[in-house]
């Protein structure tokens, strides 16, 4: 009897960050724990003008000019820096939890096995220390900062290790001397690979690992901030806009740092141009509509992993790295049909 798929498989992430916090102070107060406040969302009702595309097609003119003359009145959510405050501080913690590539949940415990057996290949042969270092690349650079990184002056970052509550270890980074398109370490790659070396205990399970991440960015007093925008599925009422908020802080969601901690994929077909994008099964980038690993072209999770274990195909050590990757990130992999 030929292996199947489970029509059970899951596994649940391994990186797993908090929602991250914004504080407003000075850049030269970073060592200082005291003195930060706040960064408070505030409500802005503008008057606008109509600036969407419109149908013109067969349309009254006299309607058309109605509807541009008429103005675009909003109610949005705005952050933005105190006026005796020039740097935004962003902090959450990271998780790093053991049992990278063993499944939460299978139903098929020859699938299982094999299962296994290839994550431990991959972990006696290439290992986990390239992704782990790509994660800690992306936390050097502070890609997690999205926006907030455009524009600014400086922007450093602090990783640290707490063990029992206390702090163990500690990097800085300047995070604009880090690349966004390539994990090339530079001059700081001792730091990287003790970073790494770290994050790479936590997957195999060698030990507790949670980090505190706080990246500092010099954006400018009043200047305004981008936390996380809230997904309102009903418009019909309310504010055009919704940021998000934790008691009364403002925010990004964890979902929007994880995706900036795994965007390490450049193995797809379309990297050299394009850059790393977020790890995911089709490699989808929804701000571009977009899928980089299309079914057809055989590069996406699905095609990948069934070609390792159903049918012995071992992909190359680049797509096994991908493999991986998204199987730290978590989700449910099942095939239904079996």
């Amino acid at each position: 009897m030929s292996l199947k798929t489970a029509s059970v498989l899951a596994f649940e992430r391994k990186l797993d960050p908090s929602d991250a916090l914004f504080h407003a102070g000075a850049w030269d107060e970073q060592h200082n724990s005291e003195g930060w406040q706040p960064v408070v969302l505030r409500e802005k009702s503008v008057r606008g003008t109509i600036s969407n595309r419109l149908k013109t097609k067969e349309q009254d003119p006299a309607k058309l000019d109605a509807a541009i003359e008429n103005p675009n009145l909003q109610t949005v959510d705005v952050a933005t820096m105190p006026f005796d405050a020039d740097t935004l501080k962003v902090s959450f913690t990271l998780r790093v939890l053991p049992g990278a590539g063993k499944p939460s949940a299978c139903n098929n415990s020859d699938y299982e096995a094999k299962l296994l057996q290839a994550v431990q290949t991959y972990a006696d042969g290439p290992g986990f220390g390239e992704l782990a270092r790509r994660y800690a690349h992306n936390l050097a650079n502070g890609r997690f900062l999205w926006r907030n990184r455009i524009g600014a002056e400086q922007v450093s970052v602090s990783v640290t290790l707490l063990e029992k509550g206390k702090t163990s270890k500690n990097w800085m980074f300047d995070a604009l001397q880090w690349g966004m398109r390539d994990f090339e370490a530079g001059d700081a790659k001792s730091d990287i690979q003790s970073l790494a070396e770290l994050i790479t205990d936590g997957l195999a399970g060698k030990r507790h690992v949670l980090l505190q991440i706080t990246a500092f960015a010099r954006v400018g007093a009043g200047q305004e901030v981008f936390p996380s925008q809230e997904l309102i599925l009903d418009r019909s009422r309310g504010k055009s806009k919704t940021l998000y908020e934790v008691g009364g802080v403002a925010a990004i969601h964890s979902q929007k740092l994880g995706n900036a901690i795994r965007t390490i994929d450049d193995w797809y077909p379309a990297a050299a141009g394009l850059g790393p994008i977020a790890v995911e099964p089709y490699g989808s980038v929804t701000t571009q509509g977009k899928a980089y690993r299309q079914p057809k072209d055989k590069h996406d999770f699905y095609n990948l992993l069934d070609g390792w274990i159903l049918k012995d195909k071992e992909p190359t050590v680049e797509q096994q790295h991908y493999v991986m990757a998204v199987l730290i990130r978590g989700g449910v992999f099942g095939d239904a049909g079996n």
